[in-house]
């Protein structure tokens, strides 16, 4: 089951992750269109503007390898299933509006599912710019 594959993938990515100040592990895994996963973790810096989220990570890591569709996410958190921030719903957005998004806690145990278009309503993309 691809669900099952993602949050496996997810959770090992929430192990690797750096988070001296904030002690909160995220880890992602995006899966793209052509079943390929792209994981990612949060890093975090002494200047905190500077961290990088895990949903960012492993979508800017897919982008990167050539990857542009994209069908589902999984992100593992602590002590419950957490949604992406608000940048991260509007980098994913960018390259997938329809977005499943899968939400675990750190044991992969309590589970909670979304559309991108539920987290991000009346969104803003690429078709609002002007030609």
């Amino acid at each position: 089951m691809e669900e099952a594959r993602l949050i496996a993938a997810a959770l090992e990515a929430r192990g690797r992750a750096y988070v001296p100040y904030s002690h909160f592990a995220v880890g992602a895994a995006l899966l793209s269109a052509d079943g390929r996963i792209f994981t990612g973790c949060n890093v975090e810096n002494a200047s905190y503007g500077l961290t990088m989220c895990a949903e960012r990570v492993a979508l800017f890591k897919a982008i990167s390898e050539g990857a542009r569709g994209f069908t589902a996410i999984a992100i593992a958190c602590g002590a419950g299933p957490c949604a992406p921030c608000g940048a991260c719903r509007q980098a994913l957005r960018e390259f997938a509006p329809d977005l499943l998004v899968i939400m675990t806690d750190a044991k992969g145990k309590e589970v909670r599912k979304e559309r991108l278009p539920a987290l991000l309503p009346s969104s803003f993309g690429p078709e609002h710019l002007d030609p």
